[in-house]
């Protein structure tokens, strides 16, 4: 069983696996559209997370890590059973190729997880300037919003792979908190 990680799965993924391979999916785009209410804001001050959009580019992608999970099918379950908890406002599954940067298919039918816009956290999307004040702002129970964008940044950065989408809301956060401490 493989599961493909694009957001906090890359830097901590929190469950056994035997092998990772960075790739990317393809038709999809990064995107900070989802509402944490009880990890990176909370039910008054949502945070904001990121799922996946469908996006018909030629060139759409995602770049992420692709987990196998490790030990028998009880101790695979039981990470099944821990992933279903921990993304539980993500309401969509689905199973996605992972390709390598040549273009090699590297994972056949990895598992992700999607929040659509039928949750009940789901954000949708705005202005980038007014999600990296969101994000500038929030803060819950595992800590600060930006804390989240800022590991993810760093963790592609890491993998040597570009979002400059991401990048560019890791800038605007920044001169946000900037902007906040004068």
């Amino acid at each position: 069983i493989w599961v493909f990680g694009y957001g906090s799965l890359i830097h901590t993924p929190n469950f056994q696996y035997d092998k990772h391979v960075i790739g990317c999916i393809k038709g999809y785009r990064r995107v900070f559209w989802q509402g944490s209410t009880d990890h990176r804001g909370t039910p008054e001050r949502p945070g904001r997370t990121v799922t996946l959009t469908a996006d018909n580019e030629a060139t759409a992608a995602t770049w992420g890590i692709a987990f196998q999970l490790a030990g028998t099918a009880e101790e695979q379950a039981a990470a099944l059973s821990y992933l279903e908890w921990r993304e539980k406002e993500y309401d969509v599954r689905k199973l996605v190729d992972v390709y390598g940067k040549d273009g090699e298919v590297l994972v056949r039918g990895a598992l992700v997880y999607i929040a659509s816009p039928n949750n009940r956290n789901y954000l949708g999307p705005a202005d980038p300037r007014v999600i990296a004040a969101q994000i500038a702002t929030s803060h819950g129970p595992s800590g600060p919003n930006c804390d989240y964008l800022y590991k993810l940044a760093d963790a592609l950065r890491v993998m040597g792979v570009p979002d400059l989408d991401l990048f560019m809301l890791e800038k605007l956060v920044r001169e946000e908190l900037s902007q906040q401490e004068e």
